[in-house]
């Protein structure tokens, strides 16, 4: 348990509670509205898995759900990760407004909007154990935005 939480476990379990939560509440307060709405989630949904698989491929044995990179990983700057420096959580918050949309739910809407300062934080987080083992992390910091290309 303790290597759990010195590795970060302790966002990767509020990670997934937020997740959860979001898919309870669309299941428990579905709503109801135009069909459009119904694709634009389904949209979302699948840029989000894109998204997603683009940055597991180039994360290859890297990928770790925790805040503190694996004693083996290697700073990655190629593919996906040349455009943002953190696509899965780009994913995650793209497949939480995509469920929400699927579902028409607005208490769903509500837990996907607090995911965005939630995963902000755990990437900041991340970022500072990053400096820490990747001396060139900071110029590859200015480079790429957080989650949106040239956004944020």
């Amino acid at each position: 348990m303790m290597k759990f939480l010195e590795r970060g476990g302790a966002w990767v379990a509020g990670q997934f509670l937020l997740f959860a939560a979001l898919i309870a509440l669309s299941l428990r307060y579905p709503g109801t509205g135009p069909v459009a709405c119904r694709g634009a989630g389904v949209g979302a949904l699948i840029a989000a898995a894109s998204i997603a698989v683009a940055g597991a491929k180039v994360l290859g044995r890297n990928l770790t759900p925790f805040p503190k990179p694996a004693d083996h990983a290697k700073l990655v700057q190629h593919g996906i990760y040349a455009r943002i420096r953190h696509p899965l959580y780009t994913a995650v918050i793209l497949a939480g407004f995509g469920w929400a949309l699927l579902w028409l739910s607005w208490p769903a809407a509500v837990v996907a909007v607090a995911l965005i300062p939630f995963l902000h934080a755990k990437s900041c987080r991340e970022e500072g154990l990053l400096h820490r083992k990747f001396p060139d992390y900071r110029e590859y910091e200015t480079r790429t935005n957080r989650f949106i290309p040239n956004l944020y």
